[in-house]
């Protein structure tokens, strides 16, 4: 599953971020997205919190994902499609983004998959989730 569409209204106006807020690479990527956006577009949930479990229930997605999730509008998008769709909106990343959507989903994935499964092992993991700093809080979601 790379795109699903939300039953009933979309939860939010801007475009969501779930990530696992205990991943020191996830934790890293959301720190890499919020230096590089083109817009202040993106706000960001662990996949922990209640919010990032009521998002997840309401895309009839499982509990227990390891993938990081976008809802942008009406979809929620997972694995690769995720990555690649918040990469159109980063400086520098843009066309590598739209040249990478060309491959088929299935191989993406498949990459995706293989580092998700061994991100804790490859690259560490957090006692707690991830905390930003004042200035960004508003752009974090409980």
């Amino acid at each position: 599953m790379a795109r699903k569409k939300f039953t009933g209204t979309p939860p939010h106006s801007n475009a969501i971020i779930l990530f696992d807020g205990v991943c020191v690479a996830c934790s890293w990527s959301v720190h890499f997205i919020l230096e590089h956006e083109t817009q202040e577009l993106f706000q960001f949930a662990a996949l922990q919190t209640k919010f990032g479990r009521d998002l997840l229930r309401r895309g009839s997605l499982p509990m227990e994902l390891a993938t990081l999730v976008l809802a942008d509008g009406p979809f929620l998008y997972t694995e690769s499609d995720a990555v690649l769709r918040i990469g159109l909106h980063l400086k520098g990343f843009n066309l590598l983004s739209r040249v990478a959507l060309v491959i088929p989903a299935p191989v993406r994935n498949l990459v995706y998959r293989c580092i998700a499964k061994n991100r804790y092992r490859l690259f560490g993991k957090q006692k707690s989730c991830m905390v930003p700093p004042p200035e960004l809080s508003h752009r974090f979601l409980d």
